[in-house]
């Protein structure tokens, strides 16, 4: 059973989104403000997923997640915000966010998207992917879900991770924003495509010598994106 942790101060929404999620199956722990968040975070490693409110008492959703980035790059983490405009979707996600889910939403549409998330946290789980991609000077293990560059770990966030392992396998060839979304955050996302170039943006700081010349994780004029191996 996964465990999501929900960060919404204001009760009646929460306990909207705590009676669906129990529905769905999944375990529920709640905070009303950030401060309480980060405890039950340090007191429960185990929680799988946490949704997170931007306006909240104490410590603010953004500060909630970079905190939580500082040392925790594999928890799935999505906003829940009533916060529409364009560059608080794409702060939202350069501070660390998976996704972001606008309010009001569906019980159906925010299910489907920590389920699409989940599965990404999982993805390492999975007994059929016991392989080790190598490119260059980065190595990619889905055992141990390790991610290096010249043996140095780079820490990822479940969706880096999948991106990561997408381009591994498609080495050399050009994916469009609609192929990622659809092996990423799966065809029943309904979220902003935009959501793959900031985490393209994101990962090339991680990766790049130089993340405005990328040598490796290159766009595609007209096309999307690639992963630049060595030529056949």
């Amino acid at each position: 059973m996964s465990k999501v942790l929900i960060l919404e101060d204001e009760e009646s929404i929460r306990s909207f989104i705590v009676i669906n999620l129990k529905r769905n199956g999944f375990e529920v722990l709640e905070a009303g403000d950030g401060h309480e968040a980060l405890r039950i975070l340090q007191t429960v490693p185990d929680i799988d997923l946490a949704l997170l409110d931007v306006m909240v008492p104490g410590i603010d959703g953004f500060e909630v997640c970079r905190r939580i980035r500082e040392t925790n790059e594999r928890l799935g983490i999505i906003f829940l915000t009533a916060k529409v405009q364009e560059q608080d979707k794409v702060y939202a996600l350069s501070v660390g966010a998976d996704d972001h889910v606008s309010k009001p939403f569906s019980p159906t549409e925010l299910i489907a998207r920590i389920q699409s998330l989940l599965r990404r946290v999982n993805v390492h789980r999975e007994t059929a992917a016991k392989v080790t991609f190598q490119s260059g000077p980065f190595s990619l293990d889905l055992i141990s879900k390790q991610f290096k560059k010249q043996n140095e770990a780079i820490e990822l966030t479940p969706t880096e991770f999948s991106l990561i392992q997408f381009f591994l396998e498609k080495e050399n060839t050009p994916l469009s924003r609609d192929v990622l979304l659809d092996h990423v955050w799966g065809k029943e996302y309904m979220g902003d495509p935009k959501i793959v170039d900031v985490n393209i943006r994101r990962l090339r700081q991680k990766i790049e010598n130089n993340p405005s010349e990328p040598e490796y994780l290159q766009t595609v004029w007209g096309h999307g994106y690639k992963w630049k191996g060595r030529e056949q």
